[in-house]
C-alpha cells in the first residue's frame, strides 16, 4: 500500500471545504472578519491565504508578534504574504511583555519560555479580535494536535481552525495549490521560539515519517503491531502513539467535576450556535 498516495489530497475539493468552513463558521455567529498570527511559517501562511479567499483580504488582519531573537526571515516572509494578499496588518513586539516575566525567573528553561511566548501572542490575538471585530483563526495542523506539539491556551487556541484536519505533509500540498511562496514552503518548520529551533529537531522526528504512522494509527485505526509490520520501527511507532496518548488532555475541554443532574459538557451539550 502506498501510504503517500493515501495521504494525497483532492486539492480542489479540500480547498473549497476549508474556504467554505471559514466563511460559514464565522458567518454563523455574525462575523465577517478574522484575525490570525502570521509568523512567516507554512501553517500560518496557508491559513492567511484561505482566510483571505473566504472573507476577502480586507477582512483579515494579520498580526506579526516577533521576539527579540526571532529570525529576520520570519518577518520578511510574513510581510511578503501580507503584500501579496493585501491584508490589513499590525506588528506588536512581545519582547517587553515576556522579558518582564522572565526577569522573575533567571533560570527559566526554553520550554517554559516557549509556552510563555505562545500565550503572550494569544493574549494579543484575542485583544486584536475584540478591537478588529473578527474571530481568531487557528494555525495548528493535525500532526501537531495529535502529538501535543503546541501550547494549551497558546498557539492551540482559536475560534475556527481550518488546518486541524490536515497533516503537515498535506499542509504543504495545499500551500502549493493556493500560491504560498516557495521559500516559505521549503524552509524547515519552526515555531521560531529561540535561534536555530526547528519543530523536527525539538520533537526528534520528521514530519514525512510521523505523518505516515499517524495516518495508519489514527485514520485507518491500525494497531501498533500492524504498523510495525509495514516496515516502521516498533520503537518509533510506540513512541508516536505514546505522544498521542499523553497529550489527549490538550485536545479536550477542561474536565468539570459533576455534582448536578445537568452538567456543562456532560448532559448540557448544545450546538455552538444554539440560541444565536
Amino acid at each position: 500500500m502506498d501510504i503517500e498516495a493515501r495521504l494525497s489530497l483532492d486539492v480542489p475539493l479540500t480547498r473549497r471545504l476549508l474556504v467554505n468552513t471559514i466563511r460559514a463558521e464565522l458567518g454563523r455567529f455574525g462575523f465577517k472578519k478574522a484575525v490570525l498570527g502570521l509568523s512567516g511559517g507554512l501553517d500560518s501562511s496557508l491559513a492567511a491565504y484561505l482566510a483571505a479567499e473566504a472573507l476577502g483580504p480586507e477582512n483579515v488582519r494579520a498580526v506579526l508578534m516577533p521576539y527579540s531573537t526571532s529570525a529576520p526571515d520570519s518577518t520578511r516572509d510574513a510581510m511578503d504574504v501580507i503584500q501579496r494578499l493585501g491584508l490589513s496588518h499590525a506588528t506588536i513586539e512581545i519582547t517587553g511583555m515576556v522579558d518582564a516575566y522572565f526577569a522573575y525567573f533567571p533560570d527559566i528553561g526554553q520550554r517554559r519560555q516557549g509556552n510563555v511566548m505562545a500565550r503572550a501572542r494569544m493574549i494579543i490575538l484575542y485583544d486584536q479580535s475584540e478591537e478588529w471585530g473578527g474571530l481568531v483563526i487557528g494555525t495548528s495542523n493535525k500532526t501537531e494536535l495529535l502529538l501535543g506539539y503546541g501550547t494549551l491556551f497558546g498557539d492551540m487556541a482559536s475560534a475556527v481552525n481550518p488546518l486541524g484536519d490536515l497533516y503537515k505533509t498535506q499542509v504543504r500540498q495545499m500551500a502549493r495549490a493556493v500560491g504560498v511562496p516557495e521559500q516559505i514552503i521549503a524552509k524547515p518548520p519552526s515555531a521560531d521560539l529561540w535561534p536555530g529551533q526547528t519543530d523536527e529537531g525539538e520533537m526528534g522526528l520528521t514530519y514525512a515519517e510521523v505523518d505516515k504512522v499517524l495516518f495508519l494509527l489514527v485514520d485507518e485505526r491500525r494497531t501498533r503491531d500492524e504498523v510495525a509490520e509495514m516496515g516502521f520501527s516498533p520503537k518509533f511507532v510506540s513512541n508516536v502513539w505514546r505522544m498521542v496518548q499523553k497529550s489527549q488532555y490538550k485536545r479536550l475541554p477542561p474536565v468539570i467535576a459533576k455534582v448536578s443532574d445537568r452538567t456543562v459538557g456532560w448532559e448540557f451539550r448544545m450546538p455552538r450556535d444554539w440560541g444565536t
